[in-house]
């Protein structure tokens, strides 16, 4: 089976990670920091909190944003996790329709803005790999004067108007993902990142526990300031990491070459890209279109056909606010347009540094000769 998404391991991640495996430090040790700092450094921020998993990151970053109550712009074209989080933190998610790239639709925002001034945050998702406009991100920011968060799980090394993913330039905080089918990989793991030292003191210390232990305690102290919890990540994770992260950009160009040979084989095609080459996204997906209300074949028939030929083809994503336990809540009637045509019209193709020139072929031949049926 050819997956949508899998990760890349060579013999030198391996290797770095028997030799921390060998060594004195399993977790809490010095390739965390050492994994924090060059994702720092990549992602042109000044603090990076390392964590167990992007929604961990998510958890924290909304414990430290948002208060009970507060009314959440957000995307319903994302995974559960972004949405849950505001949850989480007791806050309301207010779900908001998308633009044609599969971004949530900032224009729509600033109406939501203007009609309800006690909304207090956005939290923006860069779908796929491509940042939103980070002008008008910006413009919102001062304008309204609201929280920003930036979903960057799906963005690493991508860039908008030479902005840096997760480089809060113009956000309060943005988290990566370094799940296995993500750019980079540490197994499980995720990032926080922020310019503020206030924001990420405080993350840092909800990571472990809410603990503090100061240079004037004795030896065996420590003070549980609040209610944290044990989000750390090990230090066998961080030195993938760092092996991963060494070579991210070779893995990006590779994902490149493989977009701008799909966006090629299906120019003029039924087989529609949901935005082609631009330099900008990182492509963690290559989504497409195709209108199944002009075929001959449904969606579930082609998934099924493609499987039965190996091909993993995925779906990103189904409408949040159309989930059974955000229906129970009192969503899924919201007026989303653009969502809803996307999800009965999109799909994943696979996207992978490992995917092969031949493989990749195969899955264009296949996809076209089915959908010409």
């Amino acid at each position: 089976m050819i997956p949508y998404g899998k990760q890349f391991i060579e013999q030198d991640d391996i290797d770095a990670v028997v030799k921390t495996l060998k060594s004195d430090y399993l977790t809490t040790g010095p390739k965390v920091q050492a994994f924090e700092n060059a994702l720092a450094e990549y992602c042109n921020v000044q603090y990076c909190i390392a964590v167990a998993n992007g929604t961990a990151a998510l958890h924290l970053a909304s414990l430290v944003l948002l208060n009970g109550g507060d009314k959440v712009l957000t995307t319903p074209n994302s995974f559960l996790a972004t949405s849950n989080a505001i949850l989480y933190a007791n806050a309301e998610p207010i779900f908001v329709d998308i633009k044609k790239d599969g971004n949530i639709d900032l224009d729509l925002c600033e109406e939501a803005l203007k009609k309800d001034p006690s909304i207090k945050a956005i939290y923006a998702v860069a779908f796929s790999g491509h940042m939103v406009d980070q002008k008008k991100l910006r413009y919102l920011r001062d304008t309204y004067d609201i929280i920003v968060l930036e979903d960057c799980a799906h963005a690493i090394g991508a860039n908008e108007d030479g902005i840096k993913a997760a480089s809060c330039t113009n956000s309060d905080v943005s988290i990566l993902s370094f799940h296995p089918v993500k750019h980079m990989t540490t197994g499980e793991g995720g990032a926080i990142t922020t310019n503020s030292k206030v924001l990420y003191e405080k993350m840092l210390t909800l990571r472990g526990h809410g603990m503090v232990k100061t240079p004037d305690m004795k030896p065996w102290e420590y003070e549980m300031r609040e209610l944290g919890f044990n989000y750390r990540i090990t230090d066998i994770q961080c030195t993938l990491g760092l092996s991963q992260l060494s070579k991210l950009d070779s893995f990006i160009a590779r994902r490149i070459e493989l977009v701008k040979r799909y966006d090629e084989a299906f120019e003029d095609s039924i087989v529609k890209p949901l935005y082609t080459y631009d330099g900008k996204s990182s492509y963690h997906l290559y989504v497409v279109l195709v209108d199944f209300g002009k075929l001959n074949i449904t969606k579930i028939d082609l998934f099924n056909k493609l499987r039965e030929k190996e091909i993993g083809i995925q779906l990103h994503y189904i409408p949040i606010n159309k989930q059974p336990y955000y229906k129970s809540l009192g969503y899924g009637n919201e007026v989303t347009p653009v969502m809803d045509s996307y999800y009965e019209q999109c799909f994943s193709l696979p996207m992978y540094p490992l995917l092969s020139d031949a493989e990749q072929e195969y899955i264009i031949k296949t996809i076209l000769e089915i959908l010409n049926g």
